[in-house]
């Protein structure tokens, strides 16, 4: 892993490349809340958010499998709700042993939490693949986020890349000291005993090294007279076009979970 793959910003020109990150994090924040209110088994909401989400992926320029493979990293925790199968009351649908059944309303809402994971899941990525961390930190100040909430979020962002560098060093040591006898056809190391035992010991030593690291990075910072609110020239003002567009599409995202709270609510 190097630290560039790290980095979820895809370089891109498309329009919402261009948008304003404030513009763009507010209708995100939107959303996720309206995906979060749909009801389960109100699969034409969950079809129009759907489209609205593909919608944004066309818009961004992005490649399906750049999409699909972040936001199927996410699926498995979906797998949470597989016991609403069989727990939730209702016209049994499948019989299973020891006496449980899949039900039908068990179905709708294991399905349905997985529907909002993606759905959810893709507009975080969406939002990402479209605007670098340093937009995105000034952007959720902008919305009037507690500075401590931003400033914890921007600093375990960039300590990221710093624990991925000491963890390279520590490979690269190792790799550089483990000697390849030819008998051994390439294989480094000995049991998986010992190659647990080296990997503890590596672990262990990455962990003092992120914790002297971050005492001399925490104590530059002071030094250079850092109190939690990271300085910025100030921003463009956010264009009318862009303001009335995000407002158009929060009132439009609020207008559908409400139609489908009174439908399927």
């Amino acid at each position: 892993m190097t630290t560039a793959s790290l980095d979820p910003y895809v370089v891109g020109r498309s329009a919402l490349h261009r948008a304003d990150a404030r513009a763009k994090l507010a209708v995100t924040i939107t959303y996720i809340l309206v995906t979060a209110l749909v009801p389960p088994a109100a699969w034409p909401a969950y079809t129009l958010l759907a489209a609205l989400g593909l919608a944004a992926v066309i818009l961004a320029e992005l490649r399906a499998r750049l999409v699909v493979g972040r936001v199927a990293l996410a699926l498995p925790f979906a797998l949470a709700a597989l016991p609403l199968l069989v727990t939730t009351p209702g016209v049994p649908l499948v019989p299973l042993p020891f006496g449980w059944s899949i039900t039908g309303m068990g179905l709708a809402r294991a399905l349905s939490i997985a529907a909002k994971s993606a759905l959810s899941v893709q507009a975080s990525v969406v939002l990402t693949a479209t605007t670098p961390m340093a937009q995105l930190l000034l952007a959720l100040r902008a919305l009037r986020v507690p500075k401590l909430i931003v400033a914890t979020l921007g600093l375990m962002w960039r300590y990221l890349f710093v624990l991925v560098d000491e963890a390279q060093r520590l490979l690269r040591a190792r790799v550089a000291r483990s000697g390849v006898p030819a008998e051994h056809s390439g294989r480094r190391g000995g049991t998986v005993t010992w190659r647990a035992r080296v990997t503890g010991g590596m672990a262990g030593n990455l962990i003092l090294r992120s914790l002297e690291r971050a005492d001399r990075t925490y104590a530059a910072m002071m030094s250079r007279g850092y109190d939690g609110e990271v300085r910025s020239l100030s921003g463009p003002t956010l264009d009318r076009a862009q303001l009335t567009g995000a407002v158009v599409v929060c009132v439009v995202l609020g207008g559908l979970a409400l139609v489908s709270l009174l439908l399927w609510g």
